[in-house]
């Protein structure tokens, strides 16, 4: 082989190398940028932070698509950012939160569309995404979790789309792995979720206020009552669901006089839900 061929060879050869090494920093920067964000207070600061570095994420799954890693950032990133920012717009449009929750279910889909019994049930009954599911280890928590919180948040602010309600069986079936797995996860994700899921319908579409009551409470005591954004899905739904005013006051009130350093890793989540608690009260005779 010629030097100069040789020479061609190495090059290219550390030049992957290298940029390899830049993608895996890049990623653990952005994991620990991520983590940083989450105890931001700053709601503006936060804003734009987030969105630089969801686009910065983008890039980088570009060059590396398959990092499981990456994608899960992404997927968990757009659902977080649309419910902190883009639903409460003060145009009251919800086309950018639709928007930025189908980028986060796609990203976890691509996750966990790796599993192929996964992948040939999502189109079919949820029994069947229920057999699939059995496929997956508690390893698959986080992603199934982010999954069920984009796509299952599209179809919270997309209710008088037909289509949209149709999944919210699968959804379930998906949230349920969670519970099963971990109860636990994310401060009682799961538990914060299928309480929001029964006690915004009513009973005629799959509400069940008793059963929604069950999981926030269990949420709290999992949370020690620290994760208020638990706090203001609780008054949003429960509480108008079964028209409890005072019950619906006293969650806000809950959140208002809570400090930001209860839950210092959660801290950006709590500051959007002390946003929200007061959006929530302007709504008050409106709602009951």
């Amino acid at each position: 082989m010629k030097t100069s061929s040789l020479a061609i060879l190495i090059t290219l050869f550390f030049s992957g190398c290298i940029q390899q090494i830049a993608l895996n920093s890049i990623g653990g920067i952005m994991d620990t940028g991520f983590e940083v964000i989450n105890e931001e207070q700053d709601l503006d600061i936060a804003d734009k932070s987030i969105a630089s570095n969801l686009k910065l994420l983008e890039t980088v799954i570009r060059k590396d698509p398959d990092n499981k890693e990456y994608l899960l950032l992404a997927s968990r990133g757009y659902s977080s950012y649309a419910l902190g920012f883009a639903e409460d717009a003060e145009d009251n449009s919800l086309d950018r939160a639709r928007e930025l929750y189908l980028r986060g279910k796609d990203y976890g889909l691509r996750i966990l569309n790796r599993n192929e019994k996964f992948r040939n049930a999502l189109g079919k009954s949820p029994e069947e995404l229920r057999t699939a599911l059995a496929s997956f280890s508690t390893d698959d928590v986080p992603a199934i979790f982010w999954t069920a919180i984009g796509w299952g948040s599209y179809v919270n602010v997309s209710l008088t789309d037909p289509s949209a309600l149709a999944d919210l069986p699968k959804i379930e079936t998906m949230m349920r792995f969670v519970l099963d797995k971990d109860p636990t996860y994310f401060y009682g994700g799961p538990h914060f979720f299928l309480g929001t899921l029964y006690g915004a319908r009513p009973k005629m579409f799959g509400g069940d206020s008793d059963s929604s009551r069950k999981h926030f409470e269990e949420c709290f005591r999992i949370s020690d009552g620290k994760f208020l954004m638990a706090y203001i899905f609780y008054a949003k739904t429960y509480a108008v669901q079964t028209q409890d005013r005072e019950l619906f006051e006293s969650c806000l009130t809950r959140v208002d006089t809570t400090s930001l350093d209860v839950l210092p890793k959660a801290r950006l989540s709590n500051a959007i839900a002390k946003k929200k608690a007061r959006l929530l009260r302007q709504q008050i005779d409106q709602l009951f």
